[in-house]
């Protein structure tokens, strides 16, 4: 089964940089779109960035200019390097990838478990 694993997640003090890593593993024919979502107590979930498998990008306004999501195909992996942190990008930061797990079967998208960012002095 497909399976995405986050790491990366940790405290940072505001100003500082976390680089975000997100493993796809499993039954992996492709993978279309991938992206970065976070959410933080009693806010909704957001986007924070996405990629396309061409190289593709996008960001919440919030975190323009400070963050930047890659992906190396060949690892299907995606990362997002966040840099001059603050404390308002606190949250669980989640991944996701349009996953197609064999040439005849339908892309999915699947999830990650979340890695918590914690942006404090």
């Amino acid at each position: 089964q497909v399976q995405l694993v986050e790491s990366g997640g940790g405290l940072v003090q505001p100003g500082g940089s976390l680089r975000l890593s997100c493993a796809a593993s499993g039954s992996i024919y492709s993978i279309g779109n991938m992206g970065w979502y976070r959410q933080a107590p009693g806010k909704q979930r957001e986007l924070v960035a996405g990629i396309s498998r061409g190289g593709n990008t996008n960001y919440a306004d919030a975190v323009k200019g400070r963050f930047t999501i890659s992906r190396d195909n060949a690892k299907n992996t995606v990362y997002l390097q966040m840099n001059s942190l603050k404390p308002e990008d606190t949250a669980v930061y989640v991944c996701n990838g349009l996953v197609q797990p064999g040439p005849l079967s339908s892309p999915y998208y699947y999830w990650g478990q979340g890695t918590q960012v914690t942006v404090s002095s």
